[in-house]
């Protein structure tokens, strides 16, 4: 069953990369007409680009899925309703199906209400219920392996953390639906970080298979829900790569997310999955102060353009002592300490103002490389996360 499996999967995903190309040339028009569209904050010449065209890859995605079901489930065709059937197997792959659909409903949304971040986090986090309940239905473990230095403190390798795995997991579900998001502004970066994560969670699950680790259907299932995927978002993003076609908009980032997420879970490696996130833990993790208004956060983040070079550099921002608050002043100077930020102070009428560039790791390579165009901002960073999941797949293995 695998192999054939496996060889329609490729073949459906190959339909949906041709249909999604089709499709994003068809509607390129039509959004423009519609005034569905967004200005290249990074160009000379500010055009109209096409916008949230994740949309139609999404919907294509959408269709593939479906058409994907009875060849999931051919060999138990015949069989009718019989002990022998999968219903859990189907459980999980509909479920699946459930949460991606709410999380792309949640990224339109967004693309067209621009909703507030505290609806950000509570809507995937009712998304992620379809696919823990059926993890739960499913008696699946809720047990982890502890780290070595700690077995003779404790005195077990394992331990069951029960209800708080389903927490984790939930919060690993609203994290990798948000986290995609929080890393854009230039062109191809949200693509390309949809591709490079999803080509690694494929190779983790052929590797698996290879090794004859884990159960079989587990890699079968995540693979048969992210190969789709890769295909069309390697469409998405040859139209989205400088310079930049259409935009993918945050329909794709809460999409993206999600698939990779619910793989994760439903695929039996949700810890493992984080290694594969790193770049954008740490772009969160050095975002929470202006995410969480310890410091003022502008509404853009994005690099700044210079017309004159057709560079980017760093972005900054100046605001006062007064708009800091104590965690705030804390954090600028232990950032500044270590060279995250570049921070300078002056004083105006008795008041202490700050000037410092905004807390994105984009801003980061550029404050490391210099001001960089805007392709190669986006290749640096492309280079940086296949390292991590090169160097992270080989301590996994």
């Amino acid at each position: 069953m695998l192999p054939t499996t496996l060889l329609v999967v490729s073949a459906i995903s190959i339909v949906g990369a041709l249909l999604t190309h089709n499709r994003i040339q068809y509607y390129i028009p039509i959004f423009i007409a519609r005034n569905l569209y967004g200005h290249d904050q990074c160009k000379k010449e500010k055009l109209k680009v096409p916008e949230p065209m994740g949309a139609i890859a999404a919907a294509v995605y959408s269709i593939i899925i479906l058409a994907l079901i009875p060849f999931m489930f051919y060999e138990w065709m015949s069989i009718g309703v019989s002990e022998v059937y999968p219903y859990i197997q189907l459980l999980a792959f509909l479920s699946a199906i459930i949460s991606i659909w709410t999380a792309i409903s949640l990224g339109f949304a967004d693309d067209i209400l621009d909703l507030r971040w505290r609806d950000k986090i509570l809507f995937p986090t009712f998304s992620s219920l379809p696919v823990l309940i059926v993890y739960h239905v499913c008696g699946h473990s809720t047990t982890v392996l502890l780290p070595n230095f700690v077995v003779p403190y404790i005195g077990h390798q394992s331990i069951n953390i029960g209800i708080f795995f389903y927490l984790y997991m939930g919060m690993l579900m609203v994290f990798c639906t948000n986290s995609i998001n929080i890393l854009a502004g230039i062109n191809g970066i949200e693509a390309s970080q949809g591709l490079i994560i999803s080509i690694t969670v494929a190779i983790y699950n052929i590797i698996q298979l290879v090794r004859g680790e884990g159960i079989q259907w587990h890699q079968t299932f995540s693979l048969a829900i992210i190969l789709p995927f890769i295909a069309i978002n390697y469409t998405l993003y040859r139209f989205n790569r400088y310079p930049a076609k259409v935009f993918v908009g945050d329909t794709f980032c809460y999409w993206a997310g999600m698939t990779i997420a619910v793989v994760g879970i439903l695929g039996h490696f949700p810890k493992t999955l984080l290694l594969f996130f790193i770049p954008q833990i740490f772009n969160f993790l050095f975002s929470i102060p202006q995410l969480f208004k310890w410091i003022p956060c502008p509404r853009h983040r994005l690099p700044k353009y210079d017309e004159k070079t057709n560079k980017l550099s760093m972005s900054t921002f100046e605001f006062s002592e007064k708009q800091t608050k104590f965690l705030g002043k804390i954090v600028l100077k232990i950032f500044s300490t270590v060279g995250l930020i570049k921070l300078t102070t002056t004083k105006k009428d008795d008041e202490t103002f700050y000037h410092v560039n905004n807390f994105t790791i984009l801003n980061l390579i550029l404050k490391i490389f210099g001001p960089l165009h805007e392709s190669d901002l986006a290749k640096v960073f492309n280079y940086i996360q296949i390292l991590f999941f090169i160097n992270n797949l080989i301590k996994r293995f």
